[in-house]
């Protein structure tokens, strides 16, 4: 049953079918293989619906449709505006503005795919008109797409905590330093290639023109502050903020931006509806093969490998971030989460890991997969924005994982990059 649950998942996901029919499929062969023909059929639906009937869960959904509304209603073009005025005289301005203002997105979207295809359209249009290369421009965004879901909020940190009881508050507040040292990461990379190719950069700001980019994207910019406050300071939860943020958003498209027409607001509603439901139907079926996964005795088989190698919080770290990249460049990032989540706690709980520590290190070890073939999301997502080949893609993007790396393994070596924020706003 262990061979059949997992050969076929991936034999699955190899031949293209979508990750929620692998899932169910994969643990249905299983599962049948188990119980034969008294298979108890309720006992699937209960452990599907069991997945998804979660508060915290809520979020995820919530999230999606902030960041589509602030999309639709002109904030994106307004942020990254904002980012060029502020760091747009460097070497290579443009490319740094764009690091910037996925920086500043992240704290609204919690989503790389959403900052890849919304916020990278505006940025690959005004680096093509400044006079930058089109491999360039694909490449930093995408690379710049993965501070999404580090930055809070995070989606992928709201499945985490879910799956490993871990609070999102937490989380939330560990991913902040770090989100900020991509953003660092990525501009020095970007420093390099400036250098190298003689990139343009825009002129200094006068006052007047700092003052006006401010202004406009000056609420914009305020919803961070309004999500990450109300978090630390208790007003309302994480499931909560991602309503404030949806709210929030409605009023800058409807009443003061007027960018949303009702049109545009029930097309909105209606593409965050099936990316809600492709995504539940994900958590379902992840729920039911997890379950079953657990019932072949793997994982604990798994755990108790892990322990044999070493009981050094530090080598097993490493340990894990190895097998992580490589899951990465294969499984979904929610779908790995849930899967591997579960698992990979009991590992680092028995040693003595923070769990807020390994949540940002994992989460960041997936997002590097987003941009690593064959199923990087992210770079199917700008083949698509950015209209060249995949191979170009994958070529122009990998010395931008080199800096992620970095980051990743900064924060894997010195903890308090990600507790340190947690435990000072909210305690030990």
């Amino acid at each position: 049953m262990t061979y059949i649950i997992t050969l076929g998942l991936i034999g699955m996901f190899f031949l293209g079918i979508p990750i929620a029919m692998s899932l169910g499929l994969s643990a249905l062969v299983a599962f049948f293989v188990e119980q034969g023909t008294r298979m108890n059929v309720p006992m699937i639906t209960q452990r599907m619906q069991y997945g998804i009937n979660n508060f915290v869960l809520l979020a995820v959904p919530l999230f999606i449709l902030a960041a589509r509304l602030m999309n639709t209603a002109g904030v994106t073009t307004r942020l990254f505006n904002f980012a060029t005025t502020m760091v747009g005289f460097l070497p290579g301005g443009l490319g740094h503005a764009n690091c910037v203002a996925s920086l500043i997105f992240a704290g609204m979207s919690g989503a790389a795919v959403a900052d890849a295809a919304g916020l990278g359209q505006v940025e690959l249009k005004a680096m093509d008109d400044a006079g930058y290369d089109r491999d360039f421009s694909v490449a930093i965004t995408g690379a710049s797409s993965t501070i999404g879901p580090i930055f809070p909020p995070s989606i992928p940190f709201v499945i985490f905590g879910l799956v490993a009881g871990v609070s999102v508050g937490r989380l939330f507040l560990g991913g902040v330093i770090p989100g900020v040292l991509m953003a660092g990461a990525l501009m020095a990379m970007v420093a390099v290639y400036a250098k190298n190719r003689n990139y343009p950069r825009t002129p200094f700001p006068t006052l007047r023109v700092v003052a006006k980019s401010f202004v406009e994207a000056f609420l914009p910019l305020l919803t961070p502050t309004i999500l990450l406050g109300g978090i630390w300071t208790g007003w309302f939860t994480p499931t909560e903020a991602a309503a404030v943020a949806v709210a929030y958003a409605l009023i800058l498209g409807t009443l003061i931006y007027r960018e949303l027409s009702l049109r545009d607001t029930l097309q909105v509603f209606i593409d965050s509806a099936k990316d809600t439901a492709a995504l539940g139907f994900i958590v379902a079926a992840a729920s039911f093969y997890g379950w079953l996964l657990m019932r072949t005795g793997a994982p604990a088989a798994m755990v108790e490998a892990l322990l044999g190698i070493s009981r050094n919080p530090l080598v097993l770290l490493l340990i894990i971030n190895l097998i992580l990249l490589v899951v990465g460049c294969f499984f979904e990032t929610i779908v790995a989460i849930l899967i591997l989540g579960p698992i990979l706690m009991q590992v680092t709980t028995a040693v003595g890991i923070d769990p807020v520590h390994f949540g940002l290190v994992m989460v960041l070890n997936l997002m590097i997969g987003l941009l690593t073939p064959p199923f990087g999301v992210v770079l199917f997502v700008m083949v698509h924005v950015g209209g060249i080949s995949f191979e170009r893609v994958v070529r122009a993007t990998a010395p931008f994982i080199i800096p992620l790396l970095v980051v990743l393994f900064s924060i894997t070596l010195y903890p308090p990059l990600v507790t340190w924020l947690p435990n000072t706003v909210m305690g030990k």
